[in-house]
C-alpha cells in the first residue's frame, strides 16, 4: 500500500480512499496438531466440513470443543442438542463462561448439564492429536472429533505493509476508524484495533464490526462532502449467547463490556438471539436498506447489543 495503490497479486489498483475489512480466521495459538487434526467453525466451508463429519459419526461417538468463549459455548450446545446420541465435551483454559454474571453462569451450567455436555475447566490444551488432546498437565482427553474455537487471528497482509499495526497484526485506527499512519486508509471489523468506551480495545466480534463499519461510512461521507466529522465512541450493551435452539442467555453489559446483574435466560433469550441473527442476515442481503444514519444520537442500540455514544 504505497502511493495510494494496492497490489492484488500482480494487479495494482489506485485508490483515493481504501477501506480494509478482511476480518479474521481461526488462530491455532501455536498449538501443535490444530491444523492437522482439528475442525473449526470460522467460515462457511469449515462449518460444512464439520457438519459432514458429524453426519458420519455413530451413536456414542466423542466430540470435544476446545475454547470456553462465546463460540465454544454456542458450538457445544448446538451440536449436543442436534446430535443427542454423541458424547460432547468442552474444554477451556480457565472456566467455561467464567466472565459472566453469577446468574448467567448458573444458567449456563444448568444448560450444559441438561444437554449432557462434559466440562473440563482449567484445561490448557498443549497438543491436538488424531484421537483427542493433551493438556499442560499431561492429561489426555480422548475425542474422535476435536473442534477448535480458542481464538481468532487476522490476515498477515496488513503487517507486511507500512501501515501501523498492533502486536497481533490489527491495523491501529483512531476514533474515526482511520489508520493512524495512513490517512487515506480506514479499517473496520476484526482487522482493526480501535478504542471503545472506557479506552478499552474493541473485541473481535460482530458486536464491534457492525458499528465500526457504520461509523467509518459516516466519517468517509462527511469528509468527502465537507460536513462535520461525527465524534462517537463505540460501546456495548449486551452479550447474546445461544444455548441450542430453545435456550439462551442475554447478558447486560456496561459500555466498556463489563457484565452487570441483569440477565435474561431461557426461551425468551433464545428468541431474542434468533431475532438478532435474522436481523443481521436480512441486513446483509439488503445492504442498500442499511444506510449510515445522518442523525446524531446520545445512544443508539443496535441489533447486536452495541451502541454508539456521542462525545459531548
Amino acid at each position: 500500500m504505497e502511493g495510494k495503490t494496492v497490489d492484488l497479486g500482480g494487479e495494482t489498483l489506485a485508490y483515493d480512499t481504501l477501506v480494509y475489512a478482511l476480518g479474521s480466521a481461526i488462530a491455532d495459538q501455536s498449538v501443535p496438531g490444530v491444523a492437522e487434526h482439528a475442525y473449526n467453525v470460522a467460515g462457511k466451508q469449515a462449518a460444512l466440513r464439520l457438519r459432514a463429519r458429524l453426519s458420519e459419526m455413530k451413536p456414542g461417538g466423542t466430540l470435544l470443543i476446545v475454547g470456553g468463549g462465546l463460540t465454544g459455548m454456542e458450538a457445544a450446545t448446538e451440536i449436543a442438542e442436534a446430535h443427542p446420541d454423541l458424547e460432547v465435551a468442552i474444554a477451556a483454559r480457565g472456566r467455561v463462561g467464567g466472565w459472566l454474571s453469577d446468574k448467567a453462569q448458573r444458567h449456563l451450567r444448568g444448560a450444559l448439564d441438561r444437554l449432557g455436555i462434559t466440562v473440563h475447566d482449567h484445561a490448557d490444551i498443549t497438543r491436538v492429536e488424531a484421537d483427542g488432546v493433551v493438556t499442560g498437565a499431561g492429561r489426555k482427553i480422548r475425542a474422535q472429533v476435536t473442534v477448535w474455537t480458542a481464538g481468532f487471528t487476522v490476515h498477515p497482509i496488513a503487517a507486511a505493509t507500512t501501515l501501523e499495526v498492533s502486536d497481533s497484526g490489527r491495523i491501529v485506527v483512531d476514533a474515526s476508524m482511520r489508520s493512524v499512519s495512513h490517512p487515506d486508509v480506514y479499517a473496520v471489523g476484526d482487522a482493526a484495533l480501535a478504542e471503545g468506551a472506557g479506552g478499552k480495545p474493541l473485541r473481535m466480534s460482530c458486536a464491534s464490526a457492525n458499528p465500526m463499519a457504520w461509523l467509518a461510512a459516516d466519517v468517509i461521507a462527511a469528509r468527502l462532502t465537507g460536513r462535520k466529522v461525527p465524534e462517537t465512541t463505540i460501546g456495548y450493551s449486551l452479550q447474546c449467547i445461544s444455548l441450542g435452539r430453545r435456550d439462551g442467555i442475554i447478558q447486560r453489559v456496561t459500555p466498556d463490556d463489563q457484565v452487570t446483574s441483569t440477565v435474561i435466560t431461557g426461551r425468551t433469550a433464545a428468541r431474542i438471539k434468533e431475532m438478532i441473527c435474522a436481523s443481521a442476515a436480512w441486513s446483509i442481503s439488503h445492504p442498500t436498506m442499511m444506510m449510515p444514519s445522518r442523525r446524531r444520537h446520545l445512544a443508539v442500540a443496535d441489533a447486536v447489543g452495541t451502541r454508539l455514544l456521542t462525545r459531548s
